[in-house]
């Protein structure tokens, strides 16, 4: 085989374009690119997922993320089903974090509807919203250090405390992972004072196991080598880009929807939003360590501000023969992987006319070969990690 010329037989064009070859030195092989597919079925894909990356040596020269292998048809399945019906359905976007899905898709019905939320209801949106975002960031922490090569210690700590959360989530809404909970006008089921209590208690010992986890974790000598100055994403890029939550404040941009919607009750709570300076893995790392933080001070303030009666769903809310009247809405919310949003039409029937979603794991997977370009096939999957993803909300 020559440098200056393809292999016999060989197209001359690949899925990245024309083929290049270069001579460095003496070296008949130096400067010729190698394609690899990762995936679909790569043990460090978090799904269904695949990249074709364009490698020259271990660095990185090009890499196109490829969707669609989880596709489900979800919003136009949702376009044949009633209002409610597709409220289940959501928790299917984001596995994880069922109760944001639901609240989001809530919010847009209700403003679609012009439906309020009773108080006590909206603190347990509140409630139930932030101990998803534990849930989801701790996993994001857990499953990065695997990425890294810890299969053990972190991740079954991280697993340990989710497991806590989810026990609570199914004793309000009778499952651990797709709970239905949210409806329009409130939420399904009251909290009990027992199921209070409990999440008094999973509250107060929070801040303890992210002191651990971070004692074990944070400072490691390995992981700063790994993820320090890594995948970093500019704030320009950032912005420009439609990316939102950890990853865009990761890189320095001050934004976050409960603060700048203030939509149901965020703006009777006082939290920070932490903010990255370098926008690299560590920072996104980091910011979720951060972020957790900030949820147990909310869900410290929610508990002791939540009336101890009152309803939990709009008396006007008509769950069956459902029909908003016709217009058009858009509902979003800060969820736990940044800007979830749902774009509802109403034409005054039983069903939605048009049904969008605005799913943040697809918009933060646009910038991925602009953060692993120059960087070794190694870091690609730690990288990738770091974005923090399920394909459920990405394909859809």
């Amino acid at each position: 085989m020559t440098p200056d010329a393809p292999p016999s037989g060989a197209p001359a064009e690949s899925l990245y374009g024309p083929r290049s070859y270069r001579v460095w030195g003496d070296d008949a092989l130096a400067g010729q690119f190698l394609e690899v597919s990762m995936g679909p079925h790569h043990p460090s894909t978090h799904g269904v997922f695949r990249m074709d990356v364009v490698l020259d040596g271990e660095t990185v020269v090009r890499l196109k993320p490829v969707f669609g292998y989880l596709h489900r048809n979800h919003e136009k399945l949702a376009e044949g089903m009633s209002w409610l019906g597709s409220m289940p359905y959501t928790d299917r976007l984001d596995y994880l974090c069922s109760m944001t899905n639901n609240w989001a898709y809530a919010l847009a019905v209700e403003k679609l509807a012009g439906l309020g939320v009773p108080e006590r209801a909206e603190y347990i949106r509140v409630i139930v919203g932030e101990l998803t975002r534990l849930v989801n960031h701790i996993c994001l922490a857990g499953f990065l250090l695997a990425d890294l090569g810890a299969l053990g210690t972190p991740l079954l700590y991280a697993f340990r405390e989710r497991e806590k959360i989810l026990d609570v989530f199914e004793e309000i809404s009778g499952a651990r992972m797709m709970c239905n909970y949210m409806r329009f006008g409130g939420v399904r089921a009251d909290l009990s004072p027992e199921v209070l209590q409990k999440i008094a208690r999973i509250v107060d010992r929070f801040p303890a196991f992210l002191d651990e986890f971070e004692r074990l974790v944070s400072g490691n000598e390995i992981l700063l080598s790994r993820c320090q100055g890594v995948g970093v994403l500019p704030r320009d890029l950032a912005v420009n880009a439609g990316v939102t939550g950890p990853m865009l404040r990761a890189s320095g941009v001050d934004y976050d929807l409960r603060k700048v919607d203030r939509y149901g009750i965020y703006d009777r709570f006082e939290f920070r939003v932490p903010l990255g300076e370098h926008g690299d893995v560590y920072d996104r790392y980091m910011l979720r360590i951060l972020e957790m933080r900030e949820s147990i001070s909310i869900l410290r303030q929610a508990l002791a501000q939540m009336p101890e009666k009152g309803e939990i769903l709009h008396p006007q809310a008509k769950l069956r023969n459902f029909r908003p009247k016709p217009g058009e809405a858009y509902g979003r919310i800060e969820g736990p992987k940044g800007e979830l949003g749902f774009y509802l039409i109403s034409d005054g029937g039983v069903c939605p006319y048009r049904y969008r979603v605005r799913p943040p794991s697809f918009i933060n997977l646009t910038v991925l070969e602009d953060m692993c370009l120059g960087q070794k096939v190694a870091d690609v999957i730690v990288i990738f990690g770091s974005v923090d993803i399920v394909l459920g909300e990405a394909d859809r």
